[in-house]
């Protein structure tokens, strides 16, 4: 057996199945127990090359295993008797008051996963007072977007190849009202998408244009014309060769609050409070980035010790439990943000899917909460948590 098969089918199995699929009747949202439960419905409910862009990562697929696998290099420190009966989420960042600290991270082309698409995630997001991140690569526009949602997304912004289309973007962008932009920059140096594109072999339908096979610098013109964030743009993105003076640059041209996401290092995330950023997103694009093998719940206390007072630091990447987010939050994330929970909800229940998986994450958030005797999200410290049964 080939290393390639070998690593995929290891994959493969490690996706698991839902209890849900053996129901005898067909199943709602409120069947599910845990998020994990809508993963093998979402699977089934998606053609092959669907599926594999949404749930691999890249080359072996070791990273968006090795994001799930470092939560257990984590335990919680649980306290008795210590009356917290109902913790309170809400806490404020960059001017808005949120109901809790778990947000929709971006995730592109929503429509491939449901009809209702990034329109079903706002509507949802509206529901349950969830900040949501739009993606560059959305299936629906920004402004869309803002209506369903009730108010302004943040948005995720893949640059644009040239600096006068990034003005462009940009500047819609403000336009639209959004208060804040996370330049996502792990895809800068382009990625190898092995296991999609061996999906995408399987699937009948010509599915050349939207998922193209091997490595990739950037997402080709041809594939982002079609997207309504790049109406009137070239379609190019990513530039390569973007280095710290584009963030100074994009600092300069908008009053948006500019956050960094992609940053897996304490030496970048001090470069970035640095040259201004507001805020860092710890993560490696659910392991989609690139092959690094590390765990994002493993490099947070290290940015969060080198920039974390200074600035807000968020983190993604294998969020599956509230007891996660529990970790995260304990280790000095300000708010956490999941994208593949969500797509499965969507995937396999649109807007009403969505909505149960962060009522599912709330409700787990809260039980931990409640066992440790956090009353509020200004009282999560380190004390909680363990690394390896050691303090961190």
């Amino acid at each position: 057996m080939s290393r390639h098969l070998s690593a995929r089918r290891e994959f493969l199995r490690f996706l698991g199945a839902s209890p849900l699929v053996a129901l005898a009747q067909e199943p709602t949202p409120k069947d599910a127990l845990s998020v994990l439960d809508f993963e093998a419905l979402a699977q089934k409910a998606l053609p092959p090359a669907h599926w594999g862009y949404m749930s691999s990562g890249v080359d072996d697929d070791l990273t968006v295993r090795a994001n799930r696998e470092a939560m257990r290099h984590y335990q919680i420190r649980t306290r008795r008797l210590v009356g917290v009966a109902k913790p309170d989420l809400s806490f404020e960042l960059f001017g808005k008051v949120w109901d809790s600290p778990i947000y929709f991270s971006a995730v592109s082309a929503q429509r491939a996963f449901h009809p209702d698409g990034e329109l079903g995630t706002a509507r949802a997001a509206k529901a349950k007072r969830v900040v949501q991140m739009l993606s560059t690569v959305s299936s629906t526009s920004v402004e869309d977007v803002a209506k369903a949602l009730g108010e302004p997304p943040w948005y995720q912004l893949y640059m644009p190849a040239t600096w006068d289309e990034t003005e462009k973007l940009v500047r819609r962008v403000e336009a639209a009202g959004c208060q804040v932009l996370a330049w996502t920059i792990d895809t800068l140096g382009g990625r190898n998408a092995e296991t999609a594109a061996r999906l995408a072999r399987t699937d009948t339908r010509n599915c050349r244009t939207c998922h193209p096979a091997g490595p990739e610098l950037n997402q080709g013109t041809s594939r982002n014309r079609g997207k309504p964030m790049f109406a009137g743009l070239s379609g190019e993105m990513n530039p390569a060769g973007a280095d710290w003076t584009y963030l100074d640059r994009l600092k300069k041209l908008t009053k948006m609050k500019v956050l960094l996401k992609g940053i897996d290092t304490a030496e970048d995330a001090v470069l970035a409070r640095e040259h201004g950023a507001d805020g860092v997103v710890v993560s490696n694009h659910g392991g989609r980035a690139f092959e690094t093998g590390r765990g994002t719940i493993d490099i947070l206390p290290e940015v969060v010790d080198a920039v974390g007072r200074q600035m807000p630091v968020f983190v993604d990447g294998g969020f599956r439990r509230g007891s996660d987010v529990f970790k995260a939050l304990s280790i000095g994330a300000r708010a956490v943000g999941i994208g593949r929970p969500y797509v499965w909800g969507l995937a396999a229940f649109g807007q009403e899917g969505v909505e149960r998986i962060i009522d599912i994450l709330r409700a787990e958030l809260l039980l931990a909460m409640r066992n440790c005797g956090v009353p509020t999200m200004g009282k999560f410290s380190r004390d909680f948590v363990l690394r390896n049964g050691m303090k961190l």
